[in-house]
């Protein structure tokens, strides 16, 4: 086996996502949330003969001297990384460097990285050694693509956690199961793995995160699946093991993830997640109209009171950021004021709410292209920086834009104002409960990030100052148990509150052009009979 440099680095996220959380980050003197599970895992399939090294541009810059070490670079991202990742295969084109694309984005759209040497596409773990054979045998080009769906999720292997600096992130990542169930018309998981969720098995994720407890880290990891919850049977049974291994280690680790709303019709999952440190969930809400609901096929959704839900999974401690979209087909009419009712009324603080996007190989953009609806181009994000928040519509719509963007521009605005945002924690936190709740996060890293946060929020941040000191007092009179999910909520206004503002003003210059490109349009001509 010849040894080789081979360079991994992960594309940067737009500056101004939803989901880069820079200045929380910067808050706490971390670079970026969290670290590349996809790269290090591909990694841990390299041979060992093979010296590996990691960038991750969401914390440092990719260097000309880490271009000139690398004998191979190994990249690809997500959608919203798509502009990154096209350079960082530009820069290795120049550098005369082979280069490897993967990756969500490059499966979905492989025709947009030809430029790439080789193309690795769907699930590593079945075709990675073809990869590296190819690679052994002298090939300088190659396409290796996996069949979707079929991949038995207990052959990955350990993610190279060691390739990681932990210093740099805010929380770390495992996997423990592939797909969704359910049939969302905007959703890619479903396309990219499959409606029958695959689940590792429960000593496999143990060894995962035996790997990360050796290795020192300590405090959040969050489980990265699209639903948790996917494979009840699978999650019902992990979830008692997962917890006997915390209490023996005294409770190193909290979690997070992603999970369907139906959660919440489900006592038992409640207890055993609760009981296994789980503190925050990740919902798709999407439209708080029950006709919008049914006609996305989101319908998991309908039939319930959507606000009693959320409280409901308060109730077992953990608090809830909800996704919403706005721009269906099935909208009447505005619809900002209900789903800003729906927040208000469930009293979720965090929301990430933006325009559809019809994502390659969906049931959407499938759809829309039926119908001649599709944007050309509609797979690029061209945005010079941005994500679907900003960036979305990429169809033609059946209600007029402008009204479209007017309402996520206010629905975002309406979300985000401080009275409105610190008013939803302090009912969030107060129906919280946190009783059950145990981290033993190490004392000096605790209180070097409270002193820092604290400094900026209750002195530095004049605009939000007042509400924090009245969100800690109101917390601790009523509920102190939940004050550090309180403050983990008042550290992520940091970046929301900015991040708000600036994707308002972005969508009034959207609204602005489309005023102007109406009154620039031909004039229809006049029939007179």
């Amino acid at each position: 086996m010849q040894r080789r440099n081979v360079l991994l680095v992960y594309p940067r996220f737009a500056d101004n996502s939803f989901w880069n959380y820079r200045e929380t980050c910067e808050a706490v003197g971390r670079r970026c949330p969290a670290p590349p599970l996809g790269l290090i895992t591909m990694a841990a399939l390299l041979p060992a003969a093979w010296t590996l090294r990691l960038v991750d541009c969401n914390a440092e810059p990719l260097t000309d001297t880490d271009l000139a070490w690398a004998d191979l670079v190994m990249t690809g991202g997500m959608f919203v990384q798509q502009r990154d990742t096209l350079g960082i295969i530009a820069r290795c084109r120049a550098a005369r460097v082979p280069v490897v694309i993967g990756g969500p984005d490059a499966t979905s759209s492989p025709h947009l990285y030809g430029d790439a040497d080789f193309q690795v596409l769907g699930e590593v773990e079945p075709v990675m050694a073809d990869f590296v054979a190819a690679v052994e045998g002298g090939a300088t080009s190659g396409r290796f693509e996996a069949t979707r769906y079929t991949t038995d999720v207990k052959t990955s292997p350990i993610p190279r956690f060691d390739l990681i600096t932990f210093d740099h992130y805010l929380q770390m990542s495992v996997q423990f199961s592939r797909g969704c169930p359910f049939a969302c018309e905007f959703c890619d998981i479903i396309e990219l793995y499959g409606r029958v969720p695959r689940a590792k098995s429960p000593q496999q994720l143990l060894d995962e995160l035996d790997a990360l407890y050796r290795l020192g880290w300590r405090g959040h990891v969050d489980f990265v699946d699209d639903n948790l919850i996917g494979n009840k049977k699978a999650v019902k049974a992990f979830l008692p093991i997962l917890a006997d291994w915390l209490k023996a280690r005294d409770y190193p680790f909290e979690f997070t993830t992603e999970a369907s709303i139906n959660l919440a019709d489900d006592a038992e999952l409640l207890a055993l997640m609760r009981a296994a440190n789980f503190f925050a969930l990740f919902v798709g809400i999407e439209s708080a109209d029950a006709e919008t609901l049914m006609a996305t096929r989101k319908k998991q959704n309908t039939g319930r009171d959507l606000a009693d839900s959320v409280q409901r999974i308060y109730a077992a401690g953990m608090f809830v950021v909800a996704g919403f979209i706005v721009g269906f087909d099935a909208e009447r009419g505005p619809v900002a004021p209900g789903s800003a009712a729906l927040i208000e009324a469930a009293a979720i603080p965090i929301c990430m709410i933006g325009l559809l996007w019809a994502l390659p190989n969906t049931q959407l953009s499938r759809r829309l292209a039926h119908e001649g609806r599709l944007s050309a181009g509609y797979e690029i994000n061209a945005a010079e920086a941005g994500d679907h928040c900003t960036q979305g519509l990429n169809f033609a719509t059946l209600r007029p834009r402008r009204d479209i963007l007017a309402d996520c521009r206010d629905l975002i605005g309406e979300t985000y104002r401080p009275a409105r945002y610190f008013g939803r924690v302090r009912r969030m936190a107060r129906m919280l409960d946190a009783r059950a709740y145990r981290a033993a996060i190490p004392i000096r890293r605790d209180l070097y990030e409270a002193l820092r946060l604290g400094w900026r929020c209750l002195v530095v941040e004049r605009e939000v100052r007042g509400e924090v000191w009245r969100t800690v007092v109101d917390c601790l009179r009523h509920n102190p148990r939940a004050l550090r999910a309180a403050l983990r909520i008042t550290s992520l206004y940091l970046h929301f509150g900015p991040f708000a503002r600036r994707v308002v003003a972005e969508l009034d210059g959207r609204i602005a052009q489309e005023a102007a490109d109406e009154l620039s349009a031909p004039a229809m001509p006049l029939h007179v009979s």
